[in-house]
């Protein structure tokens, strides 16, 4: 499927998934493995080059990720990066230490012995990197010559030309350091003498091969959001096996204003994919009813998702599929050294279903970052309304109604954020941000309307940018905006006599409040 690939060897790096975002951005394939990887799925995979990444450890400690030293016997480019040059040099005779100035954050870099790296950077005698490093590399092993430095340390880059081993002490796939993308360009094009034959619209057309051939004239449920990533799954799904594709909706009654309506004509419409409307809106507040934890509300949702569908599959005859929008970081994110992250909040999704119902699993995206996602769309057809359409938690409106869900904080709840996605749009922000709500707070407050006091809701404001909600920061919107969305919601929405702005960035907050 993929003439030019490069593995990219996991240690633990927070930046991990933006090497590999930088190598697909120039049109190479990538994947990202744990560094223990069996060896075996490495030959597997034919790399025509490799890239270690940064991690927490120390080459220092016992029992730190080490490197399995068959693979710089495979003949292939190697690019060392933060830990991953330090192992280098610890793995073929050079010397790493504790370095006593530690380098974290912005840093300045000199290159150094025409370096092909730094082809095409005029920065290059003055370059701001990204450091995160408390050890150094202090002798280089043989056969390497520095590459750079900094004020701090001597050897910031090394490298053995003959073997087309590199090895950089900072980041160049994070945006600070100047240039990166050209370095790690540079070592594809330059070093490992790849091309750029990877896109989108190759990935699109063999992935609907692939999917044809997997599938066959089998039948395939996937359970429908509306959300971009069961929307392209979707429809890739579609084009590969046609009417054997069957969509169901769930409408749990926690969904925003008009959305089941739009989404589903859309599909039909446009698309004429086989949707079946579940209204499962009862079933579902029944269960929520009297409940106020965060956790139980996202479980209680979770397991009743479940029920439905699985209830739902049923009723269709000869189904041996389970169609799901897996991404490729939830693909990382299960087979990742560390192992699971800790629990913050659990996610929804149908991660229960394949072994409930005895279904084979196919998943069309798998191999894709969220952006790439919206990419993909484009190739298929799909409008730009759809495909920047904003992130929407699975439990839906019940998380941004803090405390217990009724159908009237629901319906308080859903004009609300119709006026705040109204007014996104009339201002043309709603492309800008990454994510805008409004979110019901458990508390009252005295206001004045007219002659008579009032003791009523309020409505908080979520709009916050990021690029893949990892990080996030509160949107700078022009007051007026801000005061358009505030006066419409008290005057419109009843029950309403106060509107907040949520000013905290994650971390230390989340995104959503629940």
């Amino acid at each position: 499927m993929h003439d030019n690939r490069v593995l990219i060897l996991d240690f633990g790096s927070q930046f991990t998934q933006l090497i590999a975002r930088r190598v697909r951005e120039a049109g190479v394939y990538s994947e990202i493995h744990p560094c223990n990887v069996d060896p075996e799925r490495v030959k597997a995979f034919k790399p025509s080059a490799l890239i270690l990444s940064g991690g927490p450890s120390s080459v220092l400690e016992g029992g730190c990720p080490d490197l399995n030293m068959e693979y710089l016997n495979m003949g292939i480019p190697v690019l060392g990066i933060c830990y991953g040059m330090q192992l280098l040099a610890h793995n073929l005779g050079g010397r790493v230490v504790a370095s006593t100035d530690r380098e974290y954050g912005r840093a300045k870099f000199m290159a150094q012995n025409d370096c092909i790296l730094f082809d095409g950077i005029d920065e290059k005698d003055d370059l701001t990197v990204w450091m995160s490093h408390g050890d150094r590399v202090e002798a280089l092993p043989e056969g390497f010559v520095p590459m750079g430095k900094t004020d701090s340390i001597e050897f910031g880059a090394m490298g053995n030309v003959e073997k087309k081993i590199y090895a950089l002490q900072f980041h160049p796939e994070v945006a600070h350091t100047v240039g990166g993308s050209t370095i790690i360009q540079n070592f594809l094009f330059k070093v490992a003498e790849l091309e750029a034959s990877w896109s989108m619209a190759s990935f699109v057309d063999t992935t609907i091969e692939a999917l044809k051939e997997q599938v066959g004239d089998a039948k395939v449920v996937l359970g429908l959001s509306g959300g971009i990533d069961s929307t392209v799954a979707a429809v890739m799904l579609h084009k590969a096996i046609g009417k054997n594709l069957h969509c169901i909706f769930v409408d749990n009654g926690l969904l925003r204003m008009g959305e089941k309506e739009e989404v589903i004509a859309f599909l039909a419409e446009h698309f004429e994919l086989n949707v079946k409307l579940v209204d499962a809106a009862d079933e579902f507040l029944s269960d929520l009813k009297g409940v106020e934890d965060p956790e139980k509300k996202r479980k209680l949702i979770g397991y009743k998702f479940i029920e439905v569908f699985d209830r739902e599959a049923k009723a269709i005859e000869g189904v041996e599929f389970l169609g799901q929008g897996t991404l490729y970081p939830d693909v990382i994110e299960s087979e990742s050294f560390k192992g699971p992250s800790a629990v913050i909040k659990s996610h929804h999704n149908v991660g229960g279903l394949p072994e409930k119902m005895n279904l084979k699993l196919v998943e069309p995206l798998r191999e894709l970052f969220k952006d790439e996602v919206r990419r993909a769309a484009y190739e298929l057809g799909l409008p730009e309304h759809i495909i920047w359409r904003q992130p929407f938690p699975g439990p839906g409106l019940s998380i941004r109604i803090i405390g217990e869900v009724t159908e009237e904080r629901l319906k308080i709840l859903r004009l609300a954020d119709r006026i705040v996605q109204n007014e996104m749009v009339a201002s043309d922000w709603y492309r800008k941000v990454w994510q805008g709500f409004a979110v019901l707070l458990p508390l009252k407050t005295v206001g004045v309307m007219g002659d008579g006091r009032t003791y009523e809701n309020v409505i908080a404001l979520r709009i916050v940018d990021s690029l893949d909600a990892m990080t996030a920061d509160w949107s700078r919107l022009p007051s007026e905006v801000l005061a358009r969305m505030s006066n419409r919601i008290i005057n419109e929405v009843k029950g309403v006599n106060r509107v907040v702005l949520d000013i905290s960035s994650k971390p230390p907050s989340t995104i959503e409040w629940e």
